[in-house]
């Protein structure tokens, strides 16, 4: 079936549409989720939340864009949602984000995917949220501003600190690396 086939059908609730869509994307999808929320759980719970919107919106969905990202945003959505209602903290200050040591490009060869992927979910969260939205997602720090109910500067400074702090990680990944050849 065709992405335009299941789409309309999706649009007209057929079931058996439905469930090839949420088969398709589910494992994308619960991938976004655990980025925002480190409880597979709760984000299993997000993924089914995500899912229900979606098939209750589908009729809107216009084909401007891919299906995939529009399907993000709502992850997305309901991801910040959650994090919310929970008041995560954000820090303004730039305090100490000087970082002392430079990481080898080399080591970036040596780092899986997933093993970037378990460094950004190990962020505090206020970090991890914006370092997802503006490195990841392409969210500029307006945007993100606007969705966490933040300044501008506050985004800025959770992204600097972001990516100081995966700086440091990559840095004992490179360090355990040369010790252990």
């Amino acid at each position: 079936m065709t992405e335009a086939e299941l789409i309309l059908n999706c649009q007209r609730q057929h079931p058996a549409s439905q469930k090839i869509l949420y088969d398709r994307y589910a494992g994308k999808m619960l991938s976004v989720c655990m980025r925002y929320i480190n409880d597979k759980d709760e984000a299993e719970d997000i993924l089914q939340e995500g899912f229900i919107k979606i098939f209750a919106h589908i009729i809107h969905f216009r084909n401007e864009g891919s299906l995939e990202g529009w399907m993000r945003r709502i992850f997305v959505n309901t991801a910040l949602s959650v994090l919310r209602s929970k008041q995560i903290k954000f820090t303004e200050s730039i305090d100490n984000l000087a970082v002392k040591h430079q990481v080898e490009p080399s080591v970036f060869d040596k780092i899986s995917s997933q093993e970037i992927f378990e460094m950004i979910r190990t962020l505090p969260n206020g970090y991890r949220v914006v370092f997802n939205l503006f490195a990841i997602e392409g969210y500029s720090h307006k945007e993100i501003a606007e969705m966490l109910n933040i300044t501008e500067s506050t985004s800025r400074t959770q992204f600097l600190k972001a990516r100081n702090a995966l700086k440091e990680k990559f840095l004992c990944k490179q360090i355990i690396k040369v010790t252990n050849e």
